[in-house]
């Protein structure tokens, strides 16, 4: 008995052992439905966590109509992607695998895709261009712009069930300051629907741009993942009451330079000259990116009339492309003809 435990003990430590120099993201994917000779392709992302360069010596698959992509050798710590595309030449539900031979691992690991082929698929790729794991959508990234306090907005999130199963579609990890309404509450299979998300301002605390993650989920409880994701920013405009009925020349006014910053892998830095051409005291209360890979410098906050000042902009080339809306710089200042000012960044 003590001896069978023992030889279990080693055996579960050597296959955990090897679980950790291989870590998968996802080992199946359903990959939803295609047409009649319509090649279909997965892609699984893997982790080569092991201190050696991982050497792939065979990606072998279960038939003659998939594909299978992927590296040789992977250095030690490195990311890569396998792919594999069936050819879809036969209708119906279908599982295709590759096992994948390495020094990773002492035996296969076994990477799956599902889905089912139709003879007629109708294209929602224009109205639900974007795929949440079968629950499509027609946005992925929400903006509220130009807030007033106490105001109340709505965007409308259309769905599509793209699978063969009911779904109760949900937007998780809400803050306080948004709600959402499912319609219906369950979504039949192939069926179209649509979340309202309402935003109360007022339950918004500060002024500027305010951003949060949400996760499109077809169940609740369901585990989120960057897969779900779906940023969304708030630009809350500050309150310029107190220059009510004031004449223009007691207010500060701010000039730029440029409103658009052109930048590339050559030329990753970008100055704009900020001048307060007013009376009183010109306050930069809020500098922030609505993206991430990009950097600012802002030498002063506060300029006094005649004074100016030189907004610096950096961008990370390799960190930007990831981001889903176009980068921008954001300054609140308590100028009331430009009490919001938004900076361009094109990125070549």
């Amino acid at each position: 008995m003590k001896k069978t435990l023992i030889i279990t003990a080693l055996l579960l430590a050597s296959i955990s052992s090897s679980a950790q120099k291989l870590t998968i993201n996802k080992t199946t994917i359903d990959v939803g439905k295609t047409g009649y000779e319509v090649p279909v392709t997965a892609t699984f992302e893997l982790r080569n966590k092991s201190s050696k360069p991982m050497v792939i010596e065979q990606l072998k698959t279960d038939c003659g109509c998939t594909t299978v992509d992927g590296p040789k050798t992977v250095a030690a710590g490195e990311r890569f992607t396998i792919s594999l595309t069936y050819d879809a030449r036969m209708l119906g539900h279908f599982t295709k695998q590759v096992a994948l031979y390495s020094n990773a691992t002492k035996d296969p690991v076994y990477l799956k895709m599902k889905g089912v082929v139709l003879a007629d698929v109708v294209d929602y790729s224009k109205r639900y261009p974007y795929d949440f794991g079968g629950l499509l959508a027609s946005v992925d990234n929400i903006e509220f712009d130009d807030v007033k306090k106490g105001e109340n907005r709505e965007v409308e999130i259309n769905l599509m069930n793209n699978t063969e199963n009911d779904i109760t579609p949900n937007l998780l990890h809400l803050p306080s300051y948004l709600h959402a309404l499912a319609m219906p509450e369950t979504l039949e299979a192939n069926r179209s629907g649509k979340i309202i998300l309402t935003l109360n301002s007022e339950d918004v605390h500060q002024y500027g741009l305010t951003q949060v993650s949400i996760y499109l989920a077809k169940k609740l409880g369901e585990r989120i993942s960057s897969d779900t994701e779906i940023p969304v920013s708030v630009v809350l405009l500050p309150d310029m009451s107190d220059y009510e009925g004031v004449g223009s020349e007691q207010a500060p006014l701010l000039e730029l330079s440029a409103e658009t910053l052109n930048l590339d892998a050559h030329h990753k830095n970008g100055t704009i000259i900020l001048a307060n051409k007013g009376q009183s005291t010109l306050k930069i209360s809020s500098l922030q990116m609505f993206t991430g890979g990009v950097k600012v410098k802002l030498p002063k906050s506060e300029l006094q009339p005649g004074e100016s000042t030189k907004l610096r902009v950096t961008i990370i080339p390799n960190q930007i492309r990831k981001a889903r809306s176009k980068p921008r710089v954001l300054m609140i200042t308590n100028d009331p003809s430009h009490a919001k000012v938004v900076i361009t960044i094109n990125v070549e």
